[in-house]
């Protein structure tokens, strides 16, 4: 099959599973088309060849899909900017691209969580069914171009683990003054009973707990952590975090700076994000399983969190969102949505899912 031919089939194919514009069959020749240099700025740390990863995967494909004329190049946090600078590096022009969380950006608009996770919401799964085929990438896509940015699947962790802790949370009462590094949403839910959060980047988080400036810290999973050495500093590993069921990524590109490129690169954009998408929380799930075995060697305490904390960061998180929807018009036209796509995800994933994986997880195969 031609190249060319590949990427008009992938151009209809990836917009119409994206929800996204339409995408028009390329009307220039490939060798009439332009070489382009691009940077892309990355909230990640080298390091951390999954999440980092993703775009790397993201950029080599768009070069292979043009044929070596379209060349994005990754840099890791903070390289080009800090890990919580890339929106606006992208909004401003600074980058022409940005692999990131958007609930990063929750300080200026809360709005931006519904990107990446929400408190006790979808899972990974239920949030790309909402992205892809509920109305979540068309509000999101209108959400985005007030900050002059496209905005494109770049991966999902899956749901994620709670944490290191120093102490082991056994009580609400446990929660009080402590310093824990978790951002945006989480923060503000876990602030409300007591919880004193701060945004540490992912390669600062070992020399923060090791120092002891923070008591816990959160980052993905086993894999992640592992590779960033939490267990040697804090023994105490929770789960779930229920702030991540399904922690989206994203990548951003600059309105201006898409609406120049050419209907093949546009295709090419588009296809490569959605197989970065697939292929992190692919490889988050191959990886985790080994690397939780290991962690569990070296003699840590896993812990789920106390039915009564988890009752309670519950009812704080739904304070959060009535007191926000209230508030911020924006936040309350998107949540109506997402929140009416959740309660129906919930209640399917609940006869069939659930109980299936259920199940499963107390009868071994031999």
């Amino acid at each position: 099959m031609e190249r060319r031919s590949f990427l008009r089939k992938a151009a209809v194919g990836a917009t119409a599973a994206a929800g996204a514009a339409s995408v028009a069959t390329p009307s220039l020749a490939a060798d009439a088309l332009p070489s382009l240099n691009w940077r892309l700025a990355s909230s990640f740390p080298k390091n951390l060849d999954t999440i980092y990863g993703a775009a790397e995967t993201f950029c080599n494909r768009v070069k292979e899909l043009t044929e070596g004329k379209f060349n994005i190049r990754p840099y890791a946090a903070p390289e080009l900017v800090p890990f919580n600078a890339v929106l606006d590096a992208v909004k401003d022009g600074t980058v022409e691209m940005g692999h990131t969380a958007s609930y990063y950006y929750y300080g200026k608009d809360a709005t931006f969580a519904f990107d990446c996770a929400v408190p006790f919401g979808l899972n990974s799964r239920q949030q790309t069914a909402w992205m892809m085929h509920g109305n979540g990438m068309k509000l999101m896509r209108e959400f985005f171009a007030e900050h002059n940015v496209v905005n494109f699947l770049g991966g999902n962790t899956g749901t994620q683990m709670g944490g290191w802790f120093r102490k082991e949370i056994k009580s609400v009462d446990d929660l009080k003054g402590l310093k824990f590094r978790v951002g945006g949403f989480a923060g503000k839910v876990l602030a409300k009973l007591g919880v004193v959060p701060v945004q540490v980047a992912g390669g600062e988080i070992y020399t923060s707990l090791e120092k002891g400036s923070i008591d816990a810290a959160e980052w993905v999973g086993p894999y992640d952590d592992e590779k960033l050495g939490f267990n040697k500093v804090a023994k105490v590993y929770h789960y779930p975090g229920w702030w991540e069921g399904g922690a989206q990524l994203s990548f951003y590109v600059g309105k201006k700076e898409w609406d120049k490129l050419p209907k093949l690169y546009q295709a090419a954009i588009e296809t490569a994000s959605l197989e970065a998408h697939v292929n992190m929380q692919a490889k988050y799930d191959a990886r985790n399983p080994s690397a939780l075995a290991r962690l569990n060697q070296s003699k840590i305490l896993l812990r789920p969190f106390p039915q009564p904390v988890m009752e309670a960061c519950f009812k704080a998180a739904q304070e959060v969102f009535s007191e926000e929807a209230e508030i911020n018009p924006k936040f309350k036209k998107i949540y109506t949505d997402w929140v009416a796509f959740r309660q129906n995800q919930t209640t399917w994933f609940s006869f069939a899912e659930d109980t299936f994986s259920r199940f499963n997880s107390t009868h071994k195969l031999k």
